[in-house]
């Protein structure tokens, strides 16, 4: 049997019609034309056997089972296409490259700006473009592609996709510094200390549900006085008054964007700590650029706090 004679770029174009579910959108991101996206999809399932996209006129694009399986397939060969064109460019054990980074929103502030900067003073010819969204969003960039890591919360993680711990991220409670609670030393709290007083909530995908839930498994009501997806929106809220707020990372400093004061109360109560992830889709061979990243994630996040600022 004559082996299959297809080309890169048919591939390229193939997945980036396969991830956009439509041609004109795959034709805007390769800045060609919609005519050369659709007769390489053509041209390439011709040359396969096999029909790869379902097209429909007002739905776009839908792949067959046998195009889901070969989009899998062909998005770890393109990754690893790149890497085989640099590895002629490279000096050595060098590591060279485009490397896509997502991370969750709350946790981008606290540690990817120095997670970047020790990354780039190891590995300065590796190009890091960083993808900053909620949970939802960043497994979405995953199966697209569009990343090839992400860090991010341990929860509602898929089986398609892997994951190792690199830290634990234990909530606490935040008052006012003109809270009674504030002067409590040590500074800790007995979640049901706090029935009845409103709450300024952290109010994103899945966040807001966590937070609530720690309440309520303590036989506490969250009253909510205000929602807000703006961490420091949470924290500024909180200092003025406001309510009190369950939250899970930590800044170095108690002051507010706007001058406020706030504490920080740990709590007493048995409270599973969430994870923080670096995660990747199962089965793909991460590019040595990847894995690189993977290796001073989690040597970061084992320093001390101290010296990670």
């Amino acid at each position: 049997m004559a082996e299959p004679s297809f080309t890169l770029v048919q591939l390229r174009y193939f997945a980036a019609a396969a991830a956009h579910g439509s041609m004109t959108a795959a034709a805007r991101e390769l800045m060609v034309s919609q005519s050369a996206v659709s007769t390489a999809v053509a041209q390439l399932e011709k040359e396969l056997g096999v029909q790869l996209l379902l097209r429909h006129h007002a739905r776009g694009l839908a792949l067959t089972e046998a195009g889901r399986d070969f989009y899998q397939e062909v998005r770890g060969f393109l990754l690893h296409s790149g890497e085989l064109a640099e590895s002629a460019r490279r000096a050595g054990d060098a590591v060279v490259g485009d490397l896509a980074v997502g991370c969750f929103t709350t946790l981008a502030p606290f540690r990817l700006p120095s997670l970047l900067a020790v990354f780039h003073e190891r590995y300065p010819k590796v190009r890091v473009s960083v993808l900053e969204g909620e949970h939802a969003r960043l497994k979405r960039a995953l199966r697209a592609a569009e990343c090839e890591l992400a860090l991010v919360y341990g929860y509602d993680l898929e089986d398609d996709i892997d994951r190792v711990v690199v830290d634990t991220a234990p909530p606490y409670a935040l008052v006012s510094s003109a809270h009674p609670l504030a002067a409590r030393d040590p500074a800790e709290v007995e979640l049901r200390e706090l029935a009845g007083e409103p709450m300024v909530l952290l109010d994103l995908p899945h966040s807001s549900a966590y937070l609530e839930s720690i309440l309520r498994d303590a036989g506490v009501e969250p009253v909510i006085r205000h929602r807000t997806s703006g961490y420091e929106t949470v924290r500024a809220m909180v200092a003025h008054g406001h309510g009190f707020a369950l939250l899970n990372q930590r800044p170095s400093h108690d002051t507010t964007y706007d001058g406020g004061r706030v504490v920080r109360l740990e709590l007493r109560d048995p409270v599973e700590p969430l994870t923080v992830v670096l995660a990747w889709m199962r089965g793909a061979r991460l590019t040595g650029r990847a894995q690189a990243f993977a290796a001073t994630c989690r040597a970061s996040y084992a320093r001390p706090a101290a010296e990670r600022r």
